[in-house]
């Protein structure tokens, strides 16, 4: 017998907040965490648009071995995850005697690689790369780093899949409690901000050079927008079986109901719209629910002409005649790639925890293709009750997510 999925604690590292109030109140207020940097310009970069994030100091939190084996986007996952274990009800005690599953998205860890190339290259000799380096670089580092530090003796791994990560992180996670293979599990995205980690990106002109008012250059679905701009943080959920949940005595947040999936098999980088027609598809069969009954969508709209007139295009295939409010978060935070689909579920939670309808800001003129969709520009004061979230990817990968209140 297939059982509930819930989402018992959440955690997040964002350019709109370092935890749930501060993030809560940014996307209340419409504000955006992306700013100019300098320093980006001095390294060539088209684009020195970014989110900004500060590294958190974890001195007095972890030994000194714990912080040389980690990253900055396993820092950022780490405070994440002990604000969404704390969100739980969950301390060190119960994880020492309870076996807990860790799924985590990432998909580079480009900083620590560029820096140990960059001492062999100088010094001939790989022993002064560091004992931390290898560690630091596997793009596993994420579910490595959280497994050791606390504990966890469930499921351990990475999952890897472009921009979609966070988003099929939670969605396996919920299959495998689902299936009843794990009780809980720790879900969740983490991305680099460093300039080493997208300076490709930058190089195929995929971001905005709308450089004169970074608060204004993340444009979803608006007609005038002209690319993406780079983000990223963490964000943690704890998802877990409603039995689980309730033998603890756990705080039940929401439910997840449905997991869509899909692959475009064409392009690498240019998105269609038969793919994430699919994966909507797939999670509204899944969730066993109608249509209808979704008020908020959450989109993947990353800024980009192409990326966002296909999925306007999906949206409206799937939902037709029902206008749900369709808002891309990316409009304030950029785009947070292998975080993504993990932190635009927080925010979407918070959002329905909150009554509100976070404002899709920039949205100014809609084109052909966004003018069929109810997209908000400034936020709505409402009560709702079921969300989709979707996350898409390079090389065709698609994820979408369906979550609605708890009703016992």
């Amino acid at each position: 017998m297939e059982r509930r999925v819930v989402i018992t604690g959440m955690g997040i590292y964002s350019c709109l907040g370092k935890d749930l109030e501060e993030v809560k109140q940014s996307l209340y207020d419409g504000k955006s965490g992306i700013i100019f940097d300098p320093a980006r310009k001095e390294m060539g970069f088209r684009s020195a648009l970014t989110s900004y994030l500060d590294i958190p100091d974890l001195k007095g939190q972890l030994s000194r071995n714990q912080r040389n084996y980690m990253p900055e986007q396993a820092k950022y996952a780490y405070v994440a995850t002990c604000e969404a274990l704390k969100n739980a009800n969950i301390d060190a005690d119960f994880l020492e005697k309870n076996e807990v599953g860790l799924l985590y998205g990432n998909d580079s860890s480009a900083d620590p690689v560029v820096k140990s190339v960059d001492t062999m290259r100088e010094k001939k000799d790989t022993t002064l790369v560091g004992s931390g380096a290898i560690f630091q670089s596997m793009n596993s580092t994420v579910t490595m780093n959280l497994g050791c530090i606390f504990k966890l003796k469930g499921i351990n791994l990475t999952v890897s899949g472009a921009c979609a990560s966070g988003s099929h992180a939670i969605g396996l996670g919920s299959l495998l409690i689902k299936w009843g293979l794990q009780d809980i599990v720790v879900c969740g995205g983490a991305q680099e901000v460093n300039p080493f980690s997208i300076g490709s990106f930058d190089g195929i002109s995929a971001f905005s050079t709308r450089e004169s008012d970074p608060t204004k250059a993340s444009r979803p679905f608006d007609r005038d927008r002209d690319g993406l701009v780079p983000g990223g943080g963490a964000a943690t959920v704890i998802i877990e079986s409603y039995e689980s949940a309730v033998k603890r005595g756990a705080p039940i947040l929401a439910e997840i109901i449905g997991y869509g999936f899909s692959s475009n098999g064409d392009h690498m980088s240019q998105p269609n719209v038969d793919g994430p027609s699919r994966s909507l598809s797939m999670a509204i069969r899944e969730a066993g629910i109608d249509l209808r009954t979704i008020e908020y969508v959450n989109a993947h709209a990353t800024s980009t002409p192409v990326g966002d007139k296909q999925e306007a295009k999906a949206i409206y295939n799937v939902f037709g005649d029902h206008r749900p409010f369709v808002a891309s978060t990316k409009a304030m935070t950029g785009h947070e790639m292998w975080m993504a689909g993990s932190s635009e579920i927080i925010y979407s939670m918070l959002m329905m925890q909150n009554d509100f309808i976070a404002a899709n800001i920039n949205f100014e003129n809609p084109d052909e293709d966004s003018a069929k969709l109810n997209i908000p520009a400034i936020r709505v004061d409402k009560k709702f009750d079921t969300f989709l979230s979707n996350s898409f990817g390079f090389g065709g990968t698609n994820s979408t997510l369906i979550v609605k209140k708890f009703v016992k």
